[in-house]
């Protein structure tokens, strides 16, 4: 399956979308089942103790299944997720942007799953594993 909705039409479809949080994140990579996206880390993302929160490790690898999901099935904004495991394995670095590497397992018609590796922008070993299972809307006629 081709490639429905490139870097571009992602971001046109945040802003128009998702308006309030569309300026945390940047689409750097729009494959066959894979995107990468970065998380522009501030210190509203951080925690007590210098590091990025885990809500946010968890918001950026959720917006970046659902944005590979989209890039390849296009813009139906009612995917949602219905299952997430994450695992917290390293402590990012608190001044780094965060990359997350997202690659489709499934697309299938009702349901989508997908693997995030998160890193720490400039760090080898990734902070972060998350799986998610989306669920996405049947076609209406």
């Amino acid at each position: 399956m081709p490639v429905q909705m490139d870097a571009a039409a992602l971001r046109a479809f945040l802003e128009r979308d998702f308006p309030q949080m569309e300026s945390d994140f940047v689409i750097e990579r729009v494959d066959e089942r894979e995107i990468t996206v970065r998380l522009k880390v501030e210190y509203r993302h951080l925690r007590p103790g210098g590091t990025v929160s885990g809500p946010t490790m968890f918001a950026l690898a959720d917006v970046s299944v659902y944005l590979g999901i989209l890039a390849m099935i296009g813009p139906k904004g009612l995917a949602v997720t219905t299952n997430c495991s994450i695992d917290f394995m390293r402590k990012p670095a608190a001044g780094a942007d965060l990359i997350a590497e997202c690659k489709l397992l499934k697309l299938g018609r009702v349901l989508a799953v997908g693997d995030v590796l998160i890193y720490s922008e400039d760090v080898a070993e990734p902070v972060a594993r998350a799986t998610l299972t989306y669920s996405i809307p049947p076609e209406i006629n």
